[in-house]
């Protein structure tokens, strides 16, 4: 069976895209990867490279009378999160043939084939199928950001789609970055699908299935199928890790290391111009950060600490 999947970014990730996308050309058999293009760039640099298993869609192609009317008070990340739940139903719309749509986060990265997850959802005789975020004890956020995670959603097309259409009018009605009367962006308002939709909600049980620094020291990191690399973020001309949880040493060497290569060799194929400006103080620094973990750290045997606080 085809699987359908669907992520959205604007330019600036624009290499975290491409890196999901090579991963699945990896590990993901008999796939398309839908991308809805937040911004005229990177519709343009897609475009250009014509990659066989992507379809693209095009914003300003899809944007509804509410869309536009909300985009007016919310940042381009409040208004990406308003997007989620719209990028499965313009997938429907776009092919009426595609029975089922994966929604996935663009800084996930495949590690393996996720039939697994696949499988667990069919078994389960659901309709959409949502991950928690299984934090770690000591980095429990469930109150305030959500016990589940918006990083990988799958919504079938008959039976599925009055959850995604209830989850698309509470993101018109409120999706911010801030937490207010138990809402929080897109994601607090899965809080309570487990009970609301009991009979077509499943929640994935293999939890260590994917992985992301809140709970990588909960999980080995070879059970991962899927890595979400929360917190790397590229900014102007520099790359920046934004993390303050404890990442284990092993982890960094086999799961983010060539993750960052792989950044590295798309940003240069991409000429990308933010990263050619100061070359140094990219990615490149981050790299020489991790080896010098690696090489430098060794009071702790098993695990680094890298705080935002600590990056120059």
């Amino acid at each position: 069976m085809m699987e359908h999947f669907v992520t959205l970014f604007n330019s600036l990730f624009l290499p975290q895209g491409l890196a999901l996308y090579h991963s699945m050309v990896r590990k993901v058999p008999n796939f398309t990867l839908w991308v809805l293009c937040v911004d005229e760039q990177t519709y343009f640099s897609l475009h250009q490279k014509n990659l066989p298993f992507l379809r693209m869609l095009r914003l300003s192609e899809w944007e509804t009378t509410e869309l536009l009317e909300v985009k007016k008070d919310r940042s381009i990340g409040e208004y990406c999160w308003t997007l989620t739940p719209f990028a499965p139903r313009f997938v429907f719309s776009a092919d009426p043939s595609i029975k089922r749509v994966t929604y996935l986060d663009a800084d996930l990265w495949f590690l393996q084939d996720p039939s697994p997850i696949f499988n667990e959802f069919n078994r389960s005789l659901k309709k959409v199928l949502i991950t928690e975020h299984a934090y770690a004890p000591e980095y429990d956020k469930s109150a305030t950001c959500g016990k589940y995670c918006v990083q990988f959603m799958i919504f079938d097309r008959l039976g599925g789609e009055h959850v995604r259409d209830w989850w698309e009018k509470k993101c018109l009605e409120w999706c911010y970055n801030r937490i207010e009367e138990g809402k929080f962006g897109d994601q607090k308002y899965l809080d309570d699908w487990a009970f609301q939709f009991t009979e077509t909600v499943h929640i994935l049980q293999h939890k260590e299935w994917i992985q992301a620094p809140w709970n990588a020291i909960r999980f080995p990191y070879s059970d991962a199928i899927i890595w979400h690399f929360q917190g790397l973020r590229i900014e102007k001309s520099r790359i920046r890790w934004f993390q303050d949880y404890i990442v284990p040493k092993v982890t960094l060497k086999h799961i983010y290391q060539p993750y960052i290569n792989e950044l590295l060799t798309i940003i240069k194929q991409l000429n990308f111009q933010q990263i050619q400006a100061e070359p140094e103080s990219s990615l490149i620094l981050l790299l020489r950060r991790i080896r010098f973990l690696f090489r430098k750290i060794m009071t702790i045997k098993d695990i680094v600490v890298y705080s935002k606080n600590k990056l120059p």
